[in-house]
């Protein structure tokens, strides 16, 4: 099923009768497809984080080993390198 914003405010009955019948809701913004809200069944049995394409993209990076140092790294901000 396909909505608008305006389909989510004024028709969200038909919306989650979409999802109880395992559809995913693609979300359009000015007919540009912004998002998908998915079925919870779905969800859980199909859609696993680990079958994501960017799962693990950067596993192979050294300095991102201890994570706790890289975000250290990160929030230190421009000012604390003078």
């Amino acid at each position: 099923m396909k909505a608008s914003i305006l389909d989510l405010r004024r028709r969200m009955s038909e919306v989650l009768k979409s999802l109880e019948r395992n559809e995913p809701v693609s979300i359009l913004h000015r007919g540009k497809e912004k998002g998908i809200i998915y079925p919870t069944t779905l969800r859980d049995s199909e859609l696993l984080v680990e079958q994501h394409p960017a799962f693990g993209m950067w596993k192979d990076r050294d300095d991102l080993k201890d994570v706790d140092e890289a975000v250290r790294t990160l929030r230190k901000g421009r000012g604390h390198a003078l």
